[in-house]
């Protein structure tokens, strides 16, 4: 699987020098990544929700080494906050944050990055929007979810990822759908060992909808995150049998990609959010979209050769 591979070069500076030196890199990277400042981004997301979209903002970058560095993370976050605000599209965008960004993986780490996310969940709760809590590699995931059981107890709006690879996930999904939240469900795109997580496609499609079917029946608000048309069919089904409205449930893809079917999904009247990235550390986020679907990759391939 070329998966594992690309996403084990994600953690290699030699590669992100390789690749981010090749000429055609530009070029492919703003397929996913639009923008690299607020003042960038803000005609894509005009654009968007004038097309009857929604979004979730994300502002790209992992690799914090400093507390400095988290706080300059929080404050990114809070400029998109005011840039939102200025344009009204409060109720139209979210923002996803990895908490990582907001220094998780520092000494202290669990404290701090509760103690950076909060003021960015109080400022888009004040212009009518939320934030999700994005799923990182399973080492961080009781984390993620103590801050977000947290932040819950003020803004109960408060989202979260669950990744179906993971063995652990069925549990968390029926703790968050009987708790009431916002739960986005995502395949995986982190490199797992086997001993926490599936492995072959199969095995992970079966979970994704077992897992799925848990949301749906629950009584949380299910955002179901995949670009697999079967995967697609089964959510519109499996809410249809929970006698769920169009308006209880969302689907949300990548910016770049299927944009056909995000205005299709609109058209028929569901709620689609386009996750939309921006920013100027956009390796690793980069290195994942490939990870994820074999088809980016030989975009990005093909590009390379024809390019030169």
């Amino acid at each position: 699987m070329l998966g594992p591979v690309i996403l084990a070069a994600s953690r290699s500076d030699q590669m992100r020098r390789l690749i981010s030196a090749a000429p055609v890199t530009k070029q492919v990277v703003d397929r996913f990544i639009p923008g690299e400042t607020v003042d960038e981004i803000v005609p894509i997301v005009q654009d968007l929700t004038a097309k009857g979209l929604e979004l979730t903002m994300d502002v790209v970058g992992e690799d914090i080494t400093t507390p400095a560095q988290a706080a300059a993370a929080r404050d990114a976050y809070l400029l998109l906050v005011d840039r939102l605000e200025e344009l009204e599209l409060g109720t139209r965008a979210e923002m996803s944050i990895k908490l990582s960004m907001f220094g998780q993986a520092l000494e202290g780490g669990h404290e701090l990055a509760l103690a950076n996310v909060r003021p960015v969940v109080e400022a888009a709760a004040a212009i009518g929007t939320t934030v999700t809590l994005d799923a990182e590699d399973h080492t961080t995931l009781d984390s993620m979810f103590a801050i977000h059981e947290e932040l819950r107890k003020d803004f109960p709006q408060t989202g979260c990822v669950i990744q179906a690879y993971l063995f652990r996930t069925e549990s968390d999904a029926r703790r968050l759908a009987e708790a009431g939240s916002r739960v986005r469900l995502v395949k995986g795109a982190y490199k797992e060992p086997a001993e926490v997580a599936y492995q072959q496609k199969h095995e992970i499609d079966k979970a994704y909808v077992r897992i799925l079917r848990i949301l749906m029946e629950g009584s949380g608000y299910p955002m179901v995150g995949s670009h697999d048309p079967r995967l697609i069919s089964i959510a519109q089904e499996l809410a249809r049998r929970a006698g769920r409205k169009l308006d209880e449930y969302e689907f949300q893809m990548l910016y770049g990609i299927r944009s056909d079917e995000h205005l299709r999904l609109a058209a028929e009247g569901h709620r689609m959010r386009v996750y939309t990235a921006y920013g100027t550390d956009w390796y690793g986020y980069f290195m994942r979209r490939l990870a994820e679907k074999p088809a980016n990759l030989l975009f990005f391939a093909r590009s390379t050769l024809t390019k030169g």
